[in-house]
């Protein structure tokens, strides 16, 4: 199974764990206080050149007859469709500038350049994905309902098609997420699958209509002769921002390291076990300015599910205090470069196809999954002569956690591995004498 007790995995008596969030707790209030004019102005900004991006774009596109043009025109368009969808109406419609009480510029009116309502999608994203955030069963962005992506989930045959269909995912990604946000609010409105006129499914119609109109329809018409090339360029600009899209939000959710739960855990869920299922449950890659601002600043997954509604240009610094106090408790901090986050998420799509009995691990101890109970069989005693497993090193007096219980277990699963080979050579040269 999945975490069931996230008290028992992380290794942390439950006041180390209070502790933990108020110290996190400290970290908002430090930062809301300081919010002001230079993240006001940062806002504005981003939106001003996004604007003049996508106008520079569209005025190259009426010459995207020619190849120079088209190339530009379209690069030009992705950038500013990335920017839009991913550092403006994804933080934006969390909230994250509510507190400047502009009505242009707040999560109650922006609408974003995604086939997906925002309405719907905060009902989906912000309060059920980020409140059961890879909890089993609960968290419907875990797969988006049709990956498989911890052992938790039965295997069936339509797994095996999961690579192929995680590519179709990617690619038509912004229409993959309307239908499954679309989906969830019938479902949590209780709206019967027989009222196909209902308010879910018009708010998706239109919103589909203006998209489509809008990229596919109005814009290139305006181009005259060019509308078949600046057709294609509008539908090359939303395949990059919907591959990018897809890659940034994978990689946050399903490399190594970003763990899941059962709903048991839920129960009785204090804000230090809310704040540790986060931080567990999410990853981070490595990016420097530019690439950070072109996810998001997704680069800092932990940092945005401990703080959804804290503003993005503002996770760079909280990062630091967030890995300062995982080092302290011992903690976990997973991140990694963006082609390998990737990798892993990739490999884990490719291995949860294939039925249970293919793979060597199991839903306790597998690379992708675990819980608590991959520690059963694994001595925590330390390396330094003690004989129990403590909150502290006994000799350096050292907060111990999840980190060095998770090294103890690899060091343990190493060694089994080690003992089962030395036993199948001895069985081999007993064998042949």
């Amino acid at each position: 199974m999945a975490i069931n007790d996230i008290k028992t995995f992380a290794h942390l008596a439950e006041s180390d764990i209070e502790t933990f969030a108020a110290e996190l707790d400290t970290v908002r209030r430090d930062v809301e206080r300081s919010l002001g004019v230079r993240d006001a102005a940062y806002v504005t900004r981003v939106i001003r050149a996004q604007r003049i991006l996508e106008v520079a774009a569209r005025s190259m596109l009426f010459a995207s007859g020619r190849r120079p043009a088209w190339l530009a025109g379209t690069a030009i368009l992705a950038v500013a469709k990335i920017i839009e969808m991913m550092e403006l109406g994804h933080n934006i419609s969390h909230g994250q500038w509510d507190w400047m009480n502009d009505p242009e510029i707040h999560s109650s009116s922006w609408e974003w350049d995604f086939a997906s309502p925002s309405s719907q999608w905060k009902k989906t994203h912000n309060h059920i994905h980020h409140t059961y955030t890879n909890v089993y069963g609960m968290d419907d962005d875990l797969g988006f309902a049709v990956l498989r992506m911890t052992r938790d989930e039965p295997w069936r045959p339509v797994h095996l098609a999961q690579p192929a269909m995680a590519v179709g995912i990617a690619a038509f990604f912004e229409w993959a997420i309307a239908v499954h946000d679309w989906a969830v609010t019938r479902r949590v409105s209780g709206t019967p699958d027989r009222h196909l006129l209902s308010t879910p499914t018009r708010e998706l119609a239109r919103k589909f209509g203006r998209q489509i109109g809008k990229d596919l329809l109005i814009f290139p018409a305006l181009t005259g002769r060019h509308f078949r090339h600046t057709l294609s360029a509008n539908a090359a600009a939303l395949l990059v921002r919907n591959l990018w899209s897809f890659v940034v939000i994978m990689c946050g959710h399903f490399p190594d390291g970003a763990e899941k739960f059962t709903p048991g855990e839920l129960a009785g869920e204090t804000r230090g076990q809310w704040y540790l299922r986060q931080l567990l449950g999410t990853a981070n890659f490595k990016a420097g300015p530019v690439l950070a601002f072109m996810s998001g600043n997704l680069c800092y997954q932990i940092e945005h599910h401990l703080f959804p509604d804290l503003p993005s240009n503002r996770y760079a610094e909280i990062a630091e205090r967030v890995r300062a106090l995982c080092d302290k408790y011992d903690i976990p901090y997973t991140t990694g470069s963006l082609p390998k986050q990737f990798w892993l998420t990739s490999r884990t799509i490719c291995k949860l196809a294939l039925p249970d009995r293919f793979l060597r691990r199991t839903s306790d101890d597998a690379p992708e999954t675990s819980s608590e109970r991959k520690f059963l069989t694994v001595s925590l005693a330390s390396t330094r002569d003690a004989s129990d497993w403590h909150g502290s090193d006994l000799i350096t007096g050292e907060r111990r956690g999840l980190r060095t219980a998770l090294a103890a277990a690899r060091s343990s699963q190493r060694k089994a591995a080690q003992d089962r080979s030395g036993w199948r050579w001895i069985k081999s040269v007993v064998g042949t004498h």
